[in-house]
């Protein structure tokens, strides 16, 4: 496998092109079964978007490549046929873990050069996932980030985000910090299913509301909405009311994409668990990785007037540069997500 390759100069999503340094060693440990921990030395911890990505940020951190939430629709699934490994199972078990990242971030953030420009965190795999509860590579990244006076966000799935919650509370009145929390599926088996690695629906409502209770403002990822399982709006109102109530200021939701070899791996999942609807979807996704248009505005007539009855549309709280960059990538994402000609009548 070319370990060799971890500078992380990765744009997120895409296909890297990373420069070379050394695996230091593999780890398999009794508490992680099933999972393998490759050690690796980065080069370098900030990662520069391209300018043609027209991202609302230019700077990423990515403590981890790989993901063992397991989520069957990850976009960060190609990424890891770089290493040679598949975008499947490999990309749930083999986690590249950078374990100098923190010191890195701090002599990257300490040079002059340096323009304090927000960072984001979470933008490719979840900082918070399993192997943070063994690495703790998040409290120095954190750390590092206030003390030099640099915004940055944080969009997670998983709960142990509490664990560092009252060193994001000191950072925030340093720094411009935004929380965020995905969570697209209120279905408690379906998530099981579909997300088996991650932290269940009542467990991220109650870190909502941690979040919000410690005083910070907590928006939420509604995405993605996967069609035909979870953008009837029965699901969508059960939890948007869910979201309001656990005390988020903002929800946006987006519909799935499935770009590269997600999309193979996504369907074999959906022929196994429902197979009825294995001709939908390739009606649906057929010619593109994004839904067609009549879709997405199919979606966004249903989704507005629910956002707005359960007050998600963004209430009057501090408003950070940190959450102001997570508006425009959402803002990006929609109209992204709405880029195909196909007429389709579905409904």
């Amino acid at each position: 496998m070319r370990w060799d390759g971890q500078a992380l100069d990765a744009d997120d999503g895409a296909l890297p092109g990373l420069e070379r340094a050394g695996l230091v060693r593999s780890v398999q440990t009794p508490d992680f079964e099933g999972i393998t921990f490759h050690e690796v030395l980065c080069k370098s911890a900030l990662n520069k978007t391209p300018d043609e990505s027209q991202l609302p940020f230019r700077y990423t951190v990515n403590a981890f490549r790989g993901c063992s939430h397991a989520c069957r629709y990850c976009f960060a699934r190609p990424t890891h046929e770089y290493l040679d490994l598949d975008a499947g199972r490999d990309f749930d078990s083999q986690i590249v873990v950078k374990t100098n990242v923190a010191a890195v971030l701090r002599k990257e953030l300490n040079r002059k050069s340096w323009k304090h420009e927000h960072v984001a965190l979470g933008t490719n795999t979840d900082p918070y996932q399993r192997a943070e509860g063994r690495y703790r590579l998040m409290p120095g990244i954190i750390r590092a980030l206030t003390e030099s006076a640099t915004p940055f966000s944080i969009l997670t799935k998983g709960t142990l985000l509490r664990r560092d919650l009252p060193l994001l509370t000191l950072a925030a009145q340093q720094v411009p910090v935004s929380i965020g929390v995905s969570l697209a599926i209120h279905d408690a088996d379906l998530q099981k299913s579909i997300e088996p690695g991650t932290p269940s629906p009542r467990a991220r409502l109650d870190l909502i509301r941690t979040i919000t209770d410690a005083g910070m403002t907590c928006n939420v990822m509604v995405a993605p909405v996967i069609p035909f399982l979870t953008d009837s709006a029965r699901h969508l109102d059960g939890l948007l009311e869910a979201i309001a109530a656990a005390g988020a200021s903002r929800a946006t939701v987006l519909p799935m994409h499935l770009r590269g070899s997600t999309k193979g791996w996504f369907m074999n999942w959906l022929a196994t668990e429902h197979p009825a609807l294995i001709r939908q979807y390739r009606q649906l996704y057929g010619r593109s990785a994004y839904v067609p248009p009549e879709y997405n505005s199919w979606l966004k007539e249903r989704v507005d007037p629910l956002v707005e009855r359960h007050g998600l549309g963004g209430r009057a709280k501090h408003r950070d540069a940190g959450s102001a960059s997570r508006a425009a990538t959402e803002r990006r994402d929609l109209v992204e997500a709405g880029r195909t000609g196909s007429t389709l009548t579905l409904f």
